[in-house]
């Protein structure tokens, strides 16, 4: 479907309805036409993409919370 939008004096879109409500980042690639082409984005931060790097890691946590009986109890002393 083609919809047709305007730009503003500041050269801005919105984007109203259209694309789906969960997307709110875009990547945006201009070709030589001019046409543009917004590619849904998600933005996370290096401690997260380091952590995508192990999907060992990934499975551990997915068990774990999925039933935390199967996790390790810290030996580790608490304050009273």
């Amino acid at each position: 479907m083609t919809h047709l939008v305007e730009l503003d004096s500041r050269r801005r879109v919105t984007l109203g309805r259209l694309g789906n409500p969960e997307h709110s980042r875009y990547l945006v690639t201009e070709h030589a036409d001019g046409t543009l082409v917004f590619t849904p984005a998600v933005v996370m931060t290096a401690h997260e993409a380091a952590l995508l790097r192990h999907p060992e890691l990934v499975t551990q946590i997915e068990t774990d919370r999925a039933d935390p009986a199967h996790a390790v109890r810290s030996k580790a002393r608490r304050p009273r």
